[in-house]
């Protein structure tokens, strides 16, 4: 610990004195916890340590770490306080927090990231360690300095190896982003810290995370902007809560080159964690990879979680659930969103999908590596979605794994809209939702609406394969290209389900198309099928008494 000098311990007692007005106004503009209402008839002090009365110039070529941590240290001597950051300059490498202290960025005030690697002893710029009552906040700027630089892909990254292959195939040049090698550090890094609030600061340019808890408990992130580069910023992610607990999001504008909010639970820092008892509310979101992930990197589970009133847009995937460590996603209810996707570079996860789930095991990413003791296939149950309207370019694959089912996925008042992208660079398209490996699955008022330009690759509205028990209810669409032989719903090898008051589109070919000789007991009730031309397509595999029609509207004479 940098202990002050005795100058300084006399400017610390004279500080509250002499910083009375401002002490005040600082207290009044973070609302201070101080602060509770008509009952209180007094604000009480706040010591302040003015990181220039340490030290520090508030001019950018001027290192300010040793002045700045001065002031933590200082602060924390005390029993407490804020460690104030005025308007200024001011470049440092790794800041450790202190318990009880509030860092607050002043409004024309940036702190930031040296590139010199030897200004961090911990991969971050703020760090803190099993600390409590710990702040962030301000209306000042955090500035990463990421730099990047677009050159020829050199490395193997097996999560883009479909779309490498793709690329190569048709000829094309495998250029993508990379950080220059200079200091890579997260901006926040928080292991096992509790009541912690970050609020009102401006982080941008990344060059790795920017807000990476691990194993914090009641922490509050609002009226947060980040912001990287949505063409360059790889591993620019937003904010990556990993074995978290009682976290909420609210407020945040995140503009991120890779995940901008993604969960984990890993054992990176100790034992997998639940990440769990989580709120995200009022946020807007933008991703060149995906806008809300629930990671692939779950050892243990991410539950209890709920999204509302988001927006997502220009991003290369909306709503991502992904289950690669044997760890498992439940009890999540998102709604009220918006999701615009498109379709950017070929290096990024994501294909302008609105939605997608995914379990595997890691040796089924990575087959080249030995994995010991690898655990089963992880699962993802009780999930619902409801109230959205979504835009995108790719198709949603809502897959489980064949050694574990998706379990209790609902989708509710749901409009999705396809458009083509002919300026991608390659095409995957097929169907606009395409679910597999899905049990107890639930689909109401969902509307699907093919829009212009269109793309010759394009298929069902909806497909489905290896599901049991579904239910599909008040579903309007047609297949993909008006008059092509595709069925607006698929079915293969589907068993126990009900299809009630669905109606055809206009331009409708076939409605329902029905293959697999394991599909039975297909209710098909009180459908409008007055559309389409054929109402119902079944494969001779098919035993005829197992698709049950009743109540339809159909077309006389067909």
């Amino acid at each position: 610990m940098l202990l002050p000098t005795e100058g300084e311990k006399e400017m610390r007692r004279r500080l509250p004195i002499a910083a009375g007005t401002v002490v005040g106004f600082l207290i009044l503009l973070s609302a201070h916890p101080s602060i509770r209402g008509q009952e209180t008839s007094a604000v009480r002090a706040l010591t302040v340590f003015n990181v220039k009365d340490f030290g520090a110039t508030g001019i950018k070529t001027d290192k300010a770490r040793e002045s700045i941590q001065r002031a933590v240290d200082a602060c924390d001597e005390a029993g407490g306080g804020m460690v104030y950051l005025p308007p200024g300059e001011y470049t440092s490498g790794t800041i450790h927090l202190r318990a009880h202290v509030r860092f607050f960025i002043e409004a024309g005030a940036t702190l930031f990231a040296s590139r010199e690697k030897q200004d961090y002893d911990k991969e971050a710029l703020f760090y803190g360690e099993d600390l409590v009552n710990i702040t962030i906040e301000g209306r000042g700027l955090v500035d990463g300095q990421s730099e990047y630089e677009w050159r020829l892909n050199d490395i193997d990254d097996r999560f883009i190896r479909d779309n490498q292959l793709l690329m190569e195939a048709a000829g094309k040049p495998l250029l993508r982003s990379f950080p220059k090698p200079n200091a890579l550090p997260k901006m926040v890094l928080l292991l096992r810290c509790k009541d912690v609030r970050i609020a009102g600061v401006s982080f941008m340019h990344s060059p790795s995370w920017t807000i990476h808890p691990y194993g914090c408990e009641r922490m509050v992130i609002d009226g947060v902007y980040i912001y990287s580069s949505l063409k360059e910023g790889v591993w620019a992610d937003g904010i990556d809560p990993d074995g978290c607990k009682d976290l909420r999001i609210s407020n945040c504008t995140i503009e991120t080159g890779d995940d901008a909010i993604v969960f984990y639970s890993m054992n990176w820092f100790g034992p997998a964690l639940p990440c769990e008892n989580i709120t995200i509310t009022n946020c807007r979101l933008s991703s060149a990879s995906s806008a809300l992930k629930f990671c692939d990197g779950n050892m243990n589970c991410v539950r209890r979680v709920t999204v509302s009133n988001c927006v997502i847009t220009d991003s290369n995937r909306g709503l991502a659930f992904m289950v690669f460590d044997g760890g498992y996603i439940s009890d999540v209810v998102i709604s009220d969103l918006t999701i615009d996707c498109v379709r950017h570079d070929w290096f990024w996860w994501g294909d302008g999908d609105p939605i997608h789930f995914n379990i595997k095991r890691r040796s089924e990413v990575h087959p080249q590596v030995k994995w010991e003791n690898e655990p089963p296939a992880g699962s993802i149950r009780n999930i619902k979605l409801q109230n959205i309207i979504a835009r995108g370019k790719g198709s949603s694959l809502i897959n489980g794994h064949p050694m574990s089912w998706l379990d209790g996925v609902s989708l509710e008042n749901i409009k999705l809209f396809l458009a083509d992208d002919p300026r991608a660079p390659i095409q995957k398209v097929e169907h606009a939702l395409k679910f597999r490996w899905v049990r107890n699955l639930k689909i109401r008022g969902l509307e699907v609406i093919w829009e212009k330009p269109e793309s010759e690759r394009w298929e069902s509205a909806l497909y489905f394969e290896d599901v049991k028990d579904l239910e599909v209810a008040d579903f309007s669409g047609r297949q993909g290209l008006p008059g092509a032989a595709d069925a607006a719903v698929s079915l293969n090898q589907v068993e126990q389900a009900r299809f009630r008051r669905n109606r055809a589109a206009a331009g409708t070919e076939v409605f329902f198309d029905i293959r697999g000789e394991r599909s039975r007991a297909i209710y098909l009730l009180d459908n409008d099928l007055l559309e389409a031309r054929v109402p119902y397509r079944v494969s001779p595999e098919v035993k005829p008494d197992e698709i049950k029609p009743q109540g339809n509207l159909e077309k006389a004479g067909r």
